[in-house]
């Protein structure tokens, strides 16, 4: 049956930035699935831990900050001294820094690149690796963003991050495929969380936002989930170096 392509038992998943917003949105619908979830956040997770054991889920949370590389290995060896493997990755964790582009700082572009890229990358390494010592394959879903296909405003090391996003995708698509390793992106449009807090507070750039949308309204994690299960699933084995729009039409005006 086509829907058991989508189930995902016995699977394991890391989903980074899962004490909220759209990381805690894939994490939850990635347990209803039937996947057992690797929290990592730079804050405790009790919301999502309570949001996944409600419906009998399990959860491990860790916190580490992943705005530089040193606790990947770790993350990825506690996952499997506690469930004894990984079959999916998803590099949800990211910042945003706003400031005019004449005036934008060093350490504001250091920062968005190191999270948003620099970690990206060597989390999805650690990964394959990981993969490719079991030898049963593996998923990789990044978050990209509509700023990977547009430039936006008043965020260029945003812009170049998940410009580069988009980019790395598709090199390690080509490069890890002949492992039965699937790397994909999710590209958000704007979502109502807390990186669009200023915008949605701005009652102008809001309304200029929503007038774009063909949906007519802002996102929600919950718009991810049903894109977040099928790219980690065997629904989606031939699907290699997309990056898949969930924009409510966003890119289609």
């Amino acid at each position: 049956m086509i829907l058991d392509l989508f189930k995902l038992d016995g699977k394991v998943a890391i989903v980074t930035g899962a004490s909220t917003g759209l990381g805690q949105g894939m994490a939850v619908a990635l347990s209803e699935a039937g996947a057992k979830i690797v929290g990592v956040d730079y804050v405790q997770m009790k919301e999502t831990e309570e949001m996944i054991k409600s419906h009998g889920g399990e959860f491990y949370g860790i916190v580490a900050n992943l705005l530089t590389i040193e606790p990947i290995d770790d993350i990825i060896n506690k996952t499997i001294e506690k469930f004894g493997r990984l079959d999916i990755l998803v590099n949800n964790a990211g910042i945003i820094r706003r400031c005019d582009a004449i005036d934008f700082s060093e350490k504001d572009w250091d920062d968005v690149i190191n999270i948003n890229l620099k970690t990206v990358f060597f989390f999805s390494q650690a990964a394959a690796r990981q993969f490719i010592k079991q030898g049963s394959g593996g998923k990789i879903i990044n978050i990209a963003s509509m700023l990977s296909f547009q430039g936006g405003i008043r965020v260029p090391s945003y812009t170049a991050s998940k410009s580069g996003v988009m980019g790395i995708t598709r090199l390690m698509a080509n490069e890890w495929a002949k492992y039965n390793i699937n790397v994909n992106a999710i590209a958000p449009g704007y979502m109502a969380t807390n990186n669009t807090s200023q915008l949605r507070q701005d009652p102008d750039r809001s309304a200029e936002i929503l007038s774009r949308i063909p949906a007519g309204r802002w996102g929600t994690p919950k718009d991810l989930q049903g894109a977040a299960v099928f790219l980690a699933s065997a629904a989606s084995d031939y699907v290699n170096g997309y990056t898949l729009a969930v924009d409510g039409g966003w890119l289609a005006r």
